[in-house]
């Protein structure tokens, strides 16, 4: 999606992650192919006080016009699986954060008068609940309510927030052997970024990308949600069996 914002509609990008590495070879690729800036921020979502930290970075004598808030772990496997501690830092990294730069953001953006906004990217996890995800699937259950209630109390004001739900995405965050069993329901990422932006850009009010998985959530709201969960657990427990087959064969 950076790059995309950079070449496509040249923006300048204020970009933030925890790895200085990255952060460099995405400035380099960048400013290489457009004519625009990339200000790198290595920072991690996980830490209140560098959140805060980048929030005072980013509103600090800069006109931003918008912010894609899309910081994201997850864990794919039984519950009892995900040690406490990594339960919170998927907490703060999917919601705690996401929620501070958005409150902090709004004021801010609405303050330039250019009429930005903030898209935050949640996941079709937070409109029906996925059994072997079922921590992730329930921060992004968060950002979905928390990001369609803003869209209404942002109504005639110059900002807005748009809700972005994507199935599963061929992402680093789905680079795993876990995933592996997956792979086939898993959406390109250039097109994601694409149907993101057009999202964003028309302030929708919540947007699934894909026509499958547009048709699929309009189906599923015809359905009891408890058999949707079943069917839906009973895919992502015959992935895991696969995975863990193939790692005994392996081993």
């Amino acid at each position: 999606m950076t790059a995309i914002l950079a070449r496509e509609h040249r923006a300048n990008i204020i970009a933030v992650a925890r790895r200085a590495n990255l952060l460099a070879e995405l400035r380099r690729e960048i400013e290489s192919s457009a004519a625009v800036r990339v200000e790198p921020i290595v920072a991690d979502m996980a830490k209140s006080d560098e959140v805060e930290g980048v929030l005072r970075q980013v509103t600090h004598e800069r006109r931003i016009y918008a912010a894609v808030l899309n910081a994201g772990v997850t864990h794919f496997g039984n519950y009892d699986e995900l040690p406490w501690r990594d339960f919170e830092t998927m907490l703060h990294v999917n919601v705690t954060s996401t929620v501070r730069l958005t409150t902090g953001l709004l004021p801010h953006l609405e303050q330039t008068g250019e009429g930005g906004g903030v898209m935050l990217v949640a996941s079709m996890a937070g409109i029906t609940p996925v059994p072997y995800q079922a921590a992730y699937s329930g921060t992004k259950a968060f950002l979905v309510h928390f990001g369609c209630s803003l869209w209404y109390e942002l109504q005639g004001k110059n900002v807005s927030v748009t809700t972005y739900a994507p199935g599963g995405i061929v992402t680093e965050m789905t680079a795993g052997a876990s995933f592996e069993p997956l792979r086939k329901w898993l959406m390109p990422v250039d097109a994601a970024a694409r149907e993101g932006i057009e999202a964003f850009r028309t302030r929708k009010y919540l947007h699934v990308p894909g026509t499958t998985n547009r048709i699929g959530t309009a189906l599923l709201k015809l359905l009891p949600q408890r058999a949707v969960t079943s069917r839906v657990g009973a895919v992502y427990r015959r992935a895991l069996e696969q995975t863990r087959k193939r790692l005994i064969r392996e081993e």
